[in-house]
This record gives structure tokens, C-alpha cells and sequence, in this order.
């Protein structure tokens, strides 16, 4: 396996300016990363042809494996991150602060789940989760410092901040500077949270309003010296504007799917909605097995986009959205992302998830005579199409399968020697 040292190329703060041509690819400003985006090289490693190679390098990021801790409750504090890091997740973002934590109020209980059969049974396995929590409530110098200290203890490993803020430049270069003086290693801006503070024009009130996104955008690229990914939303008609907008504003790379807007259920014995808190509840983000096809669709369509828009390998797709095993991460980077994000999914299963996700991913990929990870990303981008070609593709099969019909025309087709094979050439079953 390639070594994890991390050999990261900064070149100080960034320069804005993209420019958008529409008769090809968008060209890149200067970047803060000296590496392009790949699989990482095992051809010095004798034992790469039997065994499949998980290690991806990403925006400059050395990560073991692509599986990396989304922001939530897996990543809240020093001592759930250090077991992410000993269990062997590739990375971790931690979940996400701003500067004033004490606007921020949780309530309990904040998660409700949806159980495959009848709603509500104790039975069904968990399909889908609900939550109505906030971003971190605990103070920004408290989350500082244990990022430190994870980066003294964990240097080679991969940590990234996850960050919000409310609409005031001023704020967003505060928070950026004082992260980034922790050591982590990149910057995932949070614009996607769907409940919470919306009126502060924070999370998806950002990721939903392009020309908002790119103002905050803007600012955050001037100001960061590590690398940027912006985290999509899904609750929006067309996911791949503001995935466009977030690139060609100076983010490395977006993640794609948080959490969708949701209401979990009613208790159809209480008459209230769920969670419920003291009677009453309110719209939350929905995420777990269930949300995984929506998900998928939503990176397809970043994926088609950054495809035929921008150059892939200066820019990086992080896939999220009810993964718990291998198979759903290898769908995720069959459309071409990058990494796979897991949150609920360790909430569900544990931290050790990891093992099971890493044995899958590769069982697949010897099942394919897949070596790498860039063997097989986006693969299946290409299978994509529109409905129209569809009909189309369709149309000139049935064409050819006419030009070539099996069976006889004609009495006179019959041949004693193929007696047997021209009968049965006109069997239906």
C-alpha cells in the first residue's frame, strides 16, 4: 500500500477568477494543491498485482482507503475521531463548528428512524433516519484544540474541519484562519445543513441561492490555504448549478448528498409527528439506506457535469448518501467520486463499519480484476443518457433484431441436414 505521508504542495492564498468558456472545459486559477487527482501508484509494490489497492490520493490528500467519516456525530469530539483513526477510516471530517457555539441548542430526544414493513414496527430493519440536530454545540476553542491534537498524534492521517458561518465576510476569514492554524488538513464549508438557522443565511439557505454561494465562495477561496470542498444540498430542483458555481468559484472539490428535508412520521397513537420533543417536533434531514438511489442520481448529475466541464483531474467528488457496504461505495465511484462519506451508517453499525466496507469494496473489485480505485471510477458514467436516445437506441435494436429475424421465411428453407436447429429456431419457450 502506498505510504501515508502526507506531501502536501500549499501555495499560499488564493487567487479568484475563473473563467467559464462555453465552447469547452473551464480553465483553473492557480491551485492550492500540487497534485492531481488519482489512485494511488502501487507499481513499486510487489504485491500489488494480488491484491486490489484501496489507497486514493485526493486533492493532495494521501488517504489509505476512500472511505471517510461525514461530518455528524461520528467526528464530535477528540476521543470518537481517534477511534475513527485507530479502526482505519481513510479519513475523517469532523463535524461541523462556527465561531459562536453558544446560538447553538440541541434537544433530545433529535433522531427518529424508518423501519422496512409498518411504520413504527420494533421489528423492520432500519431503512431510514431522521435528525433535527445542529452543528456542533460545543465551543470553537474546545474543537480547536483537540483538532491539534489529533494532527500531533495522527500526522499522516487525514483530517478535515467541516465549517458554517453566518453571512459576514468578516466571520467566514476569522473561522478559516483560526482552523487552519490547527494543522487539519483541508476544508469541507457546510452549505447544505437543511434545518437550523436558515434566517442567518447559513447551510442549504446558502446552497440553494447561487448567487449567494458564490459571493460566500468567494470569500472563503481568498482566504483558505488548504484545500476546499463544498457540500452540496440536495433539497434543490438542479444539484449540479451550485455544484458548478462552487467549482468555478475556487472549491478543490464538492461532496454530494447532506441530508434531506423531511418529516419521519406521525405516531398514530400520540397524534404527534416524530421526533417528538415535548409534543411537538419540527422538519429534519433524512439519511440512511433509503436515501442512497437519490443520492446516487444527484452525484450522476455533478459527475456529468464536472465531466464535461472542468478538468477531473484537478477536481474531486465526494459520494454520500446510505452507504453501509462495499457495494454502495463502488456505486458511488462507478459515477466517478473520488471518496465515500459515511455518517449514519456508523451510527448505525459502529466505527469497525470500516473493515467490512474495505473487504467489500475489494471483493468487488478482484471479482473485476480491478487493481485500483482509478480502474474502475466512473466507469459507468458513460451508460448515462437521455430519454430520447433511449427510445432511439431502442429502435435501431429492433431494426437489426428484424434484419437478422431467427426461423424460416419460406417451405423452401427447409434443409434435411438442419432439420432439428430450424424447428426449434421457431419454438417461443
Amino acid at each position: 500500500m502506498a505510504s501515508l505521508s502526507m506531501t502536501q504542495i500549499r501555495t499560499g492564498n488564493l487567487a479568484t477568477g475563473f473563467s467559464l468558456n462555453c465552447g469547452g472545459k473551464v480553465q483553473a486559477r492557480p491551485c492550492r494543491v500540487g497534485f492531481k487527482v488519482f489512485a494511488s501508484d502501487n507499481s513499486n509494490n510487489n504485491n500489488a498485482s494480488s491484491e486490489p489497492d484501496l489507497s486514493v490520493t485526493v486533492n493532495g490528500l494521501k488517504m489509505p482507503n476512500p472511505f471517510v467519516i461525514g461530518s455528524g456525530p461520528p467526528g464530535t469530539n477528540y476521543t470518537v475521531m481517534k477511534r475513527a483513526f485507530d479502526e482505519g477510516w481513510g479519513a475523517v471530517i469532523a463535524k461541523t463548528v462556527s465561531l459562536d457555539a453558544a446560538k447553538v441548542i440541541n434537544v433530545t430526544p433529535r433522531y427518529a428512524r424508518l423501519r422496512a414493513g409498518a411504520n413504527g414496527s420494533a421489528l423492520g430493519q432500519i431503512i431510514g433516519w431522521e435528525n433535527i440536530e445542529l452543528i456542533s454545540d460545543r465551543p470553537l476553542e474546545t474543537m480547536l484544540k483537540e483538532f491539534k491534537q489529533l494532527k500531533e498524534e495522527y500526522p499522516d492521517r487525514i483530517l478535515i474541519a467541516s465549517i458554517m458561518e453566518e453571512y459576514n465576510k468578516v466571520a467566514w476569514e476569522e473561522l478559516i484562519d483560526r482552523v487552519e492554524q490547527t494543522g487539519v488538513d483541508a476544508i469541507e464549508v457546510n452549505f447544505s445543513c437543511p434545518h437550523g438557522m436558515p434566517e442567518r443565511k447559513m447551510g442549504a439557505a446558502v446552497g440553494q441561492d447561487c448567487a449567494l454561494l458564490e459571493e460566500v465562495c468567494g470569500w472563503i477561496n481568498s482566504k483558505a490555504t488548504v484545500p476546499v470542498w463544498a457540500k452540496m444540498t440536495p433539497n434543490i430542483t438542479d444539484i449540479s448549478q451550485p455544484a458548478r458555481v462552487a467549482l468555478q468559484s475556487g472549491c478543490e472539490g464538492v461532496a454530494a448528498i447532506n441530508t434531506i428535508m423531511s418529516v419521519m412520521g406521525i405516531n398514530l397513537n400520540t397524534l404527534r409527528p416524530e421526533p417528538c420533543v415535548e409534543g411537538y417536533s419540527t422538519p429534519g434531514g433524512y439519511s440512511a439506506r433509503a436515501v442512497h438511489p437519490i443520492a446516487l442520481g444527484k452525484v450522476m448529475s455533478i459527475a456529468k457535469m464536472m465531466k464535461s466541464e472542468f478538468d477531473m483531474d484537478k477536481y474531486s467528488l465526494s459520494g454520500i448518501g446510505g452507504v453501509e457496504t462495499g457495494g454502495d461505495a463502488a456505486e458511488f465511484i462507478l459515477l466517478g467520486a473520488n471518496t465515500v462519506q459515511v455518517c449514519t451508517g456508523v451510527m448505525m453499525h459502529g466505527y469497525g463499519l470500516v473493515t467490512k466496507l474495505c473487504d467489500e469494496l475489494k471483493d468487488f473489485m478482484r471479482k473485476h480484476n480491478f487493481t485500483s480505485i482509478e480502474d474502475f471510477r466512473g466507469a459507468s458514467l458513460q451508460y448515462f443518457t437521455t430519454h430520447t436516445d433511449l427510445v432511439q437506441r431502442q429502435q435501431e435494436a429492433i431494426r437489426q433484431r428484424k434484419a437478422t429475424k431467427k426461423g424460416l421465411q419460406s417451405d423452401k428453407d427447409w434443409t434435411g441436414d438442419g432439420f432439428v436447429k430450424e424447428s426449434e429456431s421457431m419454438v417461443s419457450n
